[in-house]
């Protein structure tokens, strides 16, 4: 990727002034306030070192990959295979496990689809937990009804974390897949990955983890995990929209039949029957986007130059620095409070709707996500609409987490006349 585009950041200890002089929105003003944006768990911002990279690639490189002859299309191809290559390093995987996706959703899709076209039969069982996002329930469901097949569920606990027992008790001859979040998106919950993991290939059943908020705050290792699937998207890991990441191993991609047909994902093409590309070409077809894979590692460029291990324990102490601020007003209840969490904090208060508060918070230059954030069996098990959630990155302050909680108070104090 392109050295030149270096963070002014990187020292032994996060030197947070110094990262948010790289994001330019986080000067902007909302409604005559300071920006303070805490709803990185749904978007991240995206560094100069970013968006640059996206201004570079259309001013000097824009092509379209594969087959070209010409000098633009050789060089488009060559970043977008280098792209392939950062990041399948950064998951300590091989290039050719490495799919570009549209994002999270499309991934898991990929895999319903595709695996499940070979290996879902009648009466077989796919199981998921209760704090899935939608986009890791809904294909499933699709699969099953198409397959008619089972969905099972791993409970939670009142306090966001999956009921292990009850999930060993689910494993049987019949399961085919596992499907689970690395850390949920609503709760903050870091999910038992390794054992979830240990406990399934006891009976070799393979395992899919949905990691769109665990890559942007901590170090994964698919080799080490032993995980079979693995996805992730762009951009809440400070890349581009549109672009996402699907790992599956090798032995799984090479029985998948493609997802969709088109260009690119074909060998040879008869007007009677069509052979294809081996993986992970196989599961592109058409044109990919190309900016945002090229861009999507230049973000992860960016995050290994300030350190996953930095930031994990700086976001952390914001985690805890925002959980007592908050436990401390009358009334409200962190919905969510799993021993091992990210650094996302939903809560409500007595009286209140989420929906309300994040009106007046954004009043006041504050942005949060309301609602049930895609986690409605979540939402369901607690008996609440939704909750208001802050989450946080390595670019976020303590002093904006103060003024979250007096922004909050205010709004508690006018919605409570």
């Amino acid at each position: 990727m392109d050295t030149t585009l270096k963070s002014k950041a990187t020292v032994k200890e996060l030197d947070v002034e110094s990262i948010r002089k790289e994001f330019p929105i986080l000067s902007v003003k909302v409604h005559g306030k300071p920006l303070v944006y805490f709803d990185n768990a749904a978007s991240s911002q995206k560094p100069l070192f970013v968006i640059k990279a996206i201004e570079k690639y259309y001013e000097t490189v824009n092509s379209n990959v594969h087959r070209g002859v010409h000098h633009l299309s050789n060089l488009a191809t060559d970043q977008f295979e280098a792209a392939r290559k950062t990041i399948a390093t950064h998951l300590n995987a091989d290039a050719g496990e490495v799919i570009y996706t549209r994002g999270t959703t499309e991934a898991i899709n990929l895999v319903a689809f595709s695996y499940g076209e070979v290996f879902v039969k009648e009466g077989d069982e796919i199981i998921i937990s209760q704090m899935e996002h939608h986009s890791n329930i809904v294909p499933w469901q699709m699969l099953c009804e198409r397959k008619k097949a089972i969905l099972k569920v791993i409970p939670i606990t009142e306090s966001g974390e999956l009921k292990m027992d009850e999930y060993k008790k689910l494993l049987s001859a019949k399961t085919r897949l596992v499907a689970v979040a690395h850390v949920s998106n609503s709760l903050g919950t870091i999910n038992p990955v390794e054992e979830i993991i240990e406990l399934a290939h006891a009976r070799n059943i393979p395992v899919l983890l949905d990691g769109a908020q665990a890559v942007p705050h901590m170090k994964v290792d698919v080799k080490k995990l032993d995980v079979d699937f693995y996805c992730f998207s762009g951009h809440k890991v400070y890349g581009p929209t549109g672009i996402g990441i699907l790992f599956g191993k090798e032995k799984w991609l090479k029985q998948m039949p493609p997802y969709q047909g088109g260009g690119e994902m074909i060998k040879e093409v008869k007007l009677d029957k069509s052979t294809y590309q081996e993986p992970p070409l196989r599961f592109e077809a058409g044109t990919p986007n190309i900016e945002g894979s090229i861009v999507l590692a230049t973000a992860i460029d960016y995050i290994n130059q300030l350190g996953l291990d930095r930031i994990a324990t700086y976001e952390h102490t914001l985690l805890d620095y925002a959980t007592e601020k908050l436990s401390a007003i009358e009334g409200l209840k962190i919905v969510g409070q799993a021993k091992n969490k990210s650094a996302i904090v939903g809560f409500n208060v007595e009286g209140l709707h989420p929906y309300d508060i994040g009106i007046i918070l954004d009043q006041q230059g504050i942005a949060v996500r309301t609602g049930h954030h895609c986690t409605q069996p979540v939402m369901d098990l607690f008996g609440i609409p939704g909750t208001v959630r802050a989450s946080f990155s390595f670019y976020n302050t303590t002093g904006e987490i103060d003024a979250l909680i007096t922004a909050l108070k205010k709004a508690i104090e006018i919605l409570k006349k």
